[in-house]
C-alpha cells in the first residue's frame, strides 16, 4: 500500500502523533522546535502551515498524552510538563533528566495510567538514554536504562505485555509487564528488521494486537502480527524519514504516518517534514490515558 499527502511540509521533525477523541483532532509535534500542532481531521483537506494552530511548549516536545482529567501530558527536553486542552501550563514537573546533552524521545502511557518517555543523547552515544515513569500523582523513577535511541512504546489490550523500540538495535522487542507495579520484565526480541529497510522508530498497535512500526530511513511503514510476522508494508513515497505513526479518525480507521527533515539537505526530498495517511483495512485501539 502506499500512503498518501494530507499536508504540506509543516514541520522540520515530525513526531508523535496522537488522536484526541474529545476534540476529534489529530495531534502531532515539531520534536526540536518544541511545538505541538493541531491538525484537525486531515481528511477534509490538504493543510498548509498557514492553516495549523500552533502550541509551544517548551525547547523540545518529545511526546504527549491525554490527561484523563482533560488536557495532556508532554514530555519536554528534560522532564514532564500538564497542559489545559488548549495546552496552556499549569504545572512543570522537575527534570528527570540532569545532562544538557540528552533528551526526551518518545513514549507512551500504560493501562494503568501511568506515562512514560525515554531518552537518547544528541549524539546518539550508545546506552546514554533511560526509560522513565511518571505516576499519576507526579512521582518519577526509572524503569530502565542502558538504552540508546529510545523509541516507540505500546501495551497489549490486556496489559501484561509491552513492546520497545531501541532504534539501533534494529528489534522490535517485547517484555512482560506487571502492571501493579509497573515493572518490565523478561526482555526479548519479537521482529528483526534489515537494515536496508530501514531502522524502527515510532510504534502503533491495532485493534487486532498488530503492531505498526515506522521506519527511519526507509520510507516505509511495517506491520506486524501479535507473533511478530510481517503482513504488510506501507511505502511513504518521497520520503525517506518516516518517524512515527498512529490510528486516527472518528473511527480509528485511518492510520497517520509523522516524517521528517533531520538529516536531509535543503532541497532534497520535499515532501519530507509532511504528514501521511492510508486506509489500511484494520482499526486502531483506543489508547490509554494519563490518570494524572
Amino acid at each position: 500500500m502506499d500512503a498518501q499527502q494530507v499536508t504540506e511540509r509543516i514541520t522540520y521533525h515530525g513526531e508523535g502523533p496522537i488522536w484526541d477523541p474529545v476534540r476529534g483532532r489529530l495531534l502531532i509535534v515539531d520534536l526540536l522546535r518544541g511545538e505541538v500542532l493541531d491538525l484537525g481531521d486531515p481528511r477534509t483537506g490538504r493543510l498548509d502551515s498557514d492553516d495549523v494552530p500552533r502550541y509551544h511548549v517548551g525547547s523540545v516536545a518529545a511526546a504527549l498524552r491525554p490527561r484523563s482529567a482533560g488536557g495532556f501530558v508532554v514530555a519536554t527536553e528534560h522532564g514532564f510538563s500538564l497542559f489545559d486542552a488548549d495546552f496552556v501550563l499549569e504545572r512543570q514537573l522537575p527534570d528527570v533528566v540532569t545532562d544538557a546533552g540528552i533528551r526526551m524521545n518518545d513514549g507512551g502511557c500504560d493501562p494503568q495510567g501511568r506515562f512514560y518517555c525515554g531518552t537518547m543523547a544528541y549524539d546518539e552515544r550508545k546506552g546514554a538514554g533511560t526509560l522513565f515513569r511518571l505516576e499519576p500523582d507526579g512521582a518519577t523513577s526509572v524503569a530502565f536504562g542502558d538504552v540508546t535511541i529510545s523509541n516507540g512504546l505500546q501495551w497489549s489490550a490486556d496489559g501484561g505485555t509491552a513492546y520497545y523500540n531501541d532504534t539501533p538495535t534494529q528489534c522490535i522487542d517485547v517484555f512482560d509487564y506487571d502492571g501493579e507495579t509497573g515493572e518490565f520484565s523478561n526482555r526479548r526480541h519479537l521482529a528483526e528488521i534489515d537494515p536496508s529497510q530501514g531502522h524502527p522508530d515510532g510504534l502503533t498497535i491495532d485493534a487486532e494486537g498488530g503492531l505498526w512500526a515506522a521506519l527511519w530511513g526507509g520510507g516505509k511503514v511495517h506491520h506486524y502480527d501479535p507473533d511478530g510476522y510481517l503482513v504488510d508494508v506501507i511505502t511513504v513515497p518521497g520520503v525517506s524519514n518516516t518517524s512515527a505513526c498512529a490510528f486516527g479518525g472518528p473511527d480509528l480507521d485511518v492510520l497517520y504516518i509523522t516524517t521528517s527533515r533531520e538529516g536531509i539537505a535543503d532541497g532534497e526530498e520535499p515532501c519530507a517534514g509532511s504528514v501521511f495517511a492510508v486506509s489500511p483495512g484494520v482499526r486502531g485501539r483506543i489508547l490509554p490515558t494519563f490518570a494524572g
